[in-house]
């Protein structure tokens, strides 16, 4: 979930990509302000709730050495290539995938990085020109060695498709994952292995303009307000199948759909803890921040936000109904958050900015808990190092879900939420 500047060498996720637009209406502001700023602002709000189509292959792929388990890609360095970790580039429009690994070599002076190929899922790497980086590392299930599983989940519109992932043994614990804004289910596949580690079953679920669910009646994002509903029919689905409670996981704007899940959800008590990676923890910050980033006019940034919260500006946006900014930050509403909450989320996160989560934690430690992450990009803490991700996730939940304190097996909180039908 992003927009980055052009002028950045990094290979943006698909958000925005837009500064040349917003500098060419900067350049107006002299001549015809408030013109311009209405115009950027409109620009700006419509870009924000509008899904891309297409992905920006923006990584060209300068070449490919070696063969078999010796196989390596050298690609430009930038901010996202030059990290280690574990990744994928894709190729020839998304049909090719591959999983890259380790740094073998990096030449700052020649601007390149030479990495190892630990797997090619499809296509064919040595013909590929340019693809783009990601953090979903894995293409389903079979390629962590579980089934791949598909079921339905009935929504708004159709059918979402989940993939379901198992426990050894029954479990009556799921853990429902979300992935983020511009990502798909694959996102996801990272947290399986931690999930099933401590009993969970794990529903990897399609949300509404993802590309797999079924679109909105008004083709747009709903930052969280509208795809949570998509949720909502996931829980169904899992406590139909027989779960007692779930785990929401969430990654970038999939944490600001757990949270208002947690928070409108009719199956709130059976919500036992939420697991949030980069989340959106409040819209009005990381909106005036993607403004910032994209030298808009800190005015001009409100007027956008201004148009996504009012009836009156949904011909511009796009929008069925107006967004309420406000209701989604859980900064001023943080006593209000009780559910136990783990936000994993790195310092150098640089689309999501850090500080909202920090701050989250410090209003409510009774029941939020930071970890901070270094060197990672947004939603990649598990790719920089996912033993500790893992182990995090795993021994906080376990404390979590199976080490109750409160009575009848209830986790701290729990009588402060409203009890569902």
């Amino acid at each position: 979930m992003a927009f980055p500047p052009a002028s950045q060498a990094t290979a943006p996720a698909p958000w925005l990509k837009w500064t040349a637009f917003g500098i060419g209406v900067g350049a107006l502001l002299t001549s015809s302000a408030a013109t311009a700023a209405s115009a950027l602002a409109a620009y700006f709000a419509r870009r924000v709730v509008t899904p891309a189509r297409t992905r920006e292959e923006n990584l060209e792929i300068l070449a490919v050495t070696g063969a078999g388990q010796s196989q390596r890609v050298i690609l430009p360095a930038n901010e996202d290539t030059t990290v280690e970790g574990t990744y994928s580039l894709y190729f020839n429009r998304g049909a090719g995938h591959a999983r890259i690994g380790a740094i073998h070599s990096y030449s700052p002076g020649e601007g390149t990085v030479e990495r190892d190929v630990e797997e090619v899922y499809a296509g064919d790497l040595r013909t590929a020109r340019r693809g783009w980086w990601s953090g979903s590392v894995y293409p389903a299930p079979s390629g962590m060695g579980f089934a791949d599983e598909e079921v339905q989940v009935p929504v708004d519109g159709g059918v979402a498709p989940a993939w379901l992932i198992r426990a050894e043994s029954p479990a009556d614990t799921w853990a429902i994952m979300i992935h983020g804004r511009g990502a798909q289910r694959t996102e996801a596949l990272r947290a399986v292995r931690t999930a099933r580690s401590v009993g969970l079953t794990s529903l990897v679920i399609s949300y509404r303009n993802d590309g797999d669910a079924p679109f909105a009646p008004d083709g747009r994002y709903g930052l969280g307000a509208t795809e949570w509903r998509d949720v909502e029919a996931a829980i169904d689905y899992a406590i139909a199948a027989g779960a007692q409670e779930v785990v929401l996981f969430g990654w970038s704007m999939g944490g600001a759909i757990a949270l208002q899940t947690a928070d409108l959800s009719r199956h709130r008590r059976r919500i036992g803890a939420l697991v949030l990676d980069g989340p959106v923890v409040n819209w009005i910050e990381v909106l005036a921040y993607h403004a910032q980033l994209n030298r808009i006019p800190a005015p001009v940034g409100r007027l956008g936000q201004w148009l996504l919260a009012n009836d009156a500006a949904k011909r511009i946006t796009g929008l069925a109904a107006p967004l309420d900014l406000k209701s989604m930050d859980w900064i001023s509403r943080a006593e209000q958050l009780t559910i136990p909450t783990l936000i994993l989320h790195s310092e150098d996160d640089e689309f999501v900015p850090v500080a909202p989560s920090v701050e989250l934690a410090e209003r409510n430690p009774a029941f939020v808990t930071f970890e901070r992450f270094h060197r990672a990009r947004h939603t990649k803490e598990w790719n920089v190092d996912p033993a500790r991700w893992e182990e995090t996730v795993s021994r906080w939940l376990d404390r979590v879900l199976h080490q109750r304190t409160l009575p009848g097996g209830r986790h701290p909180g729990a009588e402060a939420r409203p009890q569902s039908p």
